[in-house]
């Protein structure tokens, strides 16, 4: 499988340590894009960068009729330190790759480069950058910026790095796979009060902490689970 793809291992590793060595927030990805779409141009592709800010597509196309497919992957980076201190370590102090999108971006490149070479085929590939993965709503941003009315696509697929699979082993499932994030607030009333007359407060704080105990009782005594396969 490695022996297929040798001639652009090296290169691609070498993207994804430059592009972890120089992380971007989100919407802040100019490097990341820039460097993205001199790549994409390498390698042949129709580029066209700023979809939702800082978003770039790669089209690879060679005229003949067929399905359109994207293959996305995103490229922001966390408000973070990073603890370790690889020869490619973060240079922006308080930011840093921590969930692996320096990879994926760097897979699709690999990705593009590597279908590029191939003999023409039927249909339309494009090749989706996101910015602004993280809580940023960039899928958002691109899609309402007209990504699929500009490039539409009959599937889109992605992946994301999982370090406890052995190397060259991907795991994949019918329907859903991740859990999306959500966010929400709650706010818990009180009143301060004295130490020695704590009958006499409201404490928010114990609420809020039989709060957090409880709401997860939420899922693990009121959601049922779905059946496994052999009991279906």
């Amino acid at each position: 499988m490695y022996q297929r793809f040798a001639d652009i291992i090296d290169a691609v590793t070498a993207i994804r340590h430059d592009i972890h060595a120089h992380p971007e927030l989100a919407y802040a990805e100019h490097r990341t894009a820039a460097l993205v779409a001199a790549q994409l141009a390498a390698a042949g592709l129709q580029v066209t960068t700023g979809i939702g800010g800082t978003g770039v597509v790669g089209t690879l196309s060679h005229g003949r009729p067929g399905p359109a497919l994207g293959l996305r992957a995103d490229m922001d980076a966390l408000p973070f330190h990073e603890e370790g201190a690889p020869a490619y370590a973060s240079t922006t102090p308080g930011v840093f790759h921590g969930c692996g999108h320096d990879g994926h971006t760097a897979i699709l490149i690999g990705a593009a480069r590597h279908l590029a070479s191939l003999p023409p085929f039927d249909g339309t590939i494009h090749f989706i950058f996101q910015p602004a993965e993280e809580g940023q709503a960039g899928a958002r941003a691109m899609i309402e910026d007209g990504l699929f009315d500009r490039f539409p696509c009959d599937y889109v697929f992605a992946l994301h790095n999982w370090p406890d699979l052995p190397a060259g082993e991907l795991q994949t499932r019918p329907g859903p796979i991740m859990a999306a994030a959500d966010k929400f607030e709650i706010v818990i009333h009180g009143k301060g009060g004295h130490a020695a007359q704590p009958h006499t407060t409201p404490d928010a704080v114990l609420a809020a902490a039989q709060l957090v105990t409880q709401l997860n009782t939420i899922v693990a005594r009121r959601v049922p689970l779905p059946a496994p396969p052999c009991c279906r």
